[in-house]
Order: C-alpha cells, then sequence, then structure tokens
C-alpha cells in the first residue's frame, strides 16, 4: 500500500513539475512582449485550480497515511496555494489578473514564485522517487 502511495504522489509531482515549468515558460512569453497579458492571464488562471487540487490531493494523501514528515514539508505550500486562491479580490480575473500584472512588481514576483515551485516540486520528486524504492524494497 505504501508504494501505491508514493507513486501516486510521484505522478502527480511529475504532473506538478510540468504545470510550473509552463507557468514559467508563460511569464517569461509576458515578460518578453511575445503575447499580452490577457491570453498570458487566461492561460495561466485555466491552470490554478489542478495546481490546488493536485497539491492538496498529496498532502491530504501523507497525512493519510502517516507520513509526517512529508507531510509536513508539503503543507506550508499547499496552504499559500489555498490562500491565494480565496484571497483574489472581486472584481479580478483571477490568480493572475492582466489589469495588475504589470502593475507593483507582480510579474517579477509570479515569475519567483513559480520558480521556488519548481525547486520545492523538484525537491519532492526525488523523495517521493526514493521513498518508493524503499517501500518497494521493503515490501
Amino acid at each position: 500500500m505504501e508504494a501505491v502511495v508514493f507513486v501516486f504522489s510521484l505522478l502527480d509531482c511529475c504532473a506538478l513539475i510540468f504545470l510550473s515549468v509552463y507557468f514559467i515558460i508563460t511569464l517569461s512569453d509576458l515578460e518578453c512582449d511575445y503575447i499580452n497579458a490577457r491570453s498570458c492571464c487566461s492561460k495561466l488562471n485555466k491552470w490554478v485550480i489542478p495546481e490546488l487540487i493536485g497539491h492538496t490531493v498529496v498532502t491530504v494523501l501523507m497525512l493519510i497515511s502517516l507520513h509526517w514528515f512529508i507531510f509536513l514539508l508539503n503543507l506550508p505550500v499547499a496552504t499559500w496555494n489555498i490562500y491565494r486562491y480565496i484571497m483574489v479580490p472581486s472584481g479580478n480575473m483571477g490568480v493572475f489578473d492582466p489589469t495588475e500584472i504589470h502593475n507593483r512588481g507582480q510579474l517579477k514576483s509570479h515569475m519567483k514564485e513559480a520558480m521556488i515551485k519548481l525547486g520545492f516540486h523538484l525537491l519532492c520528486f526525488f523523495m517521493y522517487l526514493y521513498s518508493m524504492i524503499l517501500a518497494l524494497i521493503n515490501d
């Protein structure tokens, strides 16, 4: 059962790494003016909820399977994703809003957040891979 948990977590982590790279590429395209702000934000907002669900599912799965260290490692990022989604001001298009993305350095902060998430998901990928191999050997 433990191996199944880590296989699912590994697959979910691969999807989250893909999303982080997609966010970085899309935001850098906006930064270089290859796409406009409206289409960039529309593309990114489409993937905010799947990212939120994917990360929250893994966090809850680690809580249920009693992997406390991994749960506590994932909890701040999952909480940040939920907080960021809940605190979207009314009238905004979503987490990424085309009218505000160039104001107050939001583009740079979104880019920095995507880079941090990419590093975090890469760390989790190797941690899940190690845990999966360990669980398969112990079974």
